[in-house]
């Protein structure tokens, strides 16, 4: 978890703090109960612009880079998400065959994502036709924050 945000903004699934640094996002907050932050530096101000830019089009295709820590299983299993347009998703099971892993294993990858949004883990969704979990939960509000991010870019697809 973030505890100390370089901006906190409102969106449409509430308040994101974003972390960054050298140039990149390092951190995405989401369900923050921290008040709206102005940005405290251009990478921020950057990121922030970023991340409106995503809400007012899902389509918008993120060009600020993210650096992320995570082994070189989960940085696989991120890049390919990056990959995954808006508007489409594909199973836990479809990257699991294509990384040559499991789809377990792939929702743990997928857990551990620093960067939300940023890196669509919400386009992984369940073999089932269900969404699956978000942020390692399978309910509530993260849920729910999973399933507007999907619709919204639905919508725009």
């Amino acid at each position: 978890m973030i505890e100390d945000y370089d901006v906190v903004i409102r969106t449409p699934v509430g308040h994101v703090g974003l972390t960054t640094g050298a140039g990149a996002v390092t951190g995405v907050a989401l369900a923050t109960k921290q008040r709206c932050r102005p940005a405290g530096n251009a990478t921020a101000r950057r990121a922030a612009e970023e991340l409106e830019a995503f809400f007012s089009d899902p389509a918008h295709v993120f060009e600020m880079p993210v650096q992320v820590r995570a082994t070189p299983f989960q940085q696989r299993v991120l890049s390919l998400l990056r990959q995954i347009p808006a508007g489409s998703t594909r199973t836990y099971g479809d990257v699991a065959r294509e990384l040559g892993t499991s789809p377990r294993a792939v929702g743990g990858a997928c857990r551990a994502n620093p960067c939300p949004i940023f890196i669509p883990c919400h386009r992984v969704v369940a073999s089932d036709g269900g969404l699956g979990g978000f942020g390692g939960r399978r309910g509530g509000e993260w849920l729910d924050i999973k399933r507007t991010l999907l619709e919204r870019e639905r919508a725009r697809a």
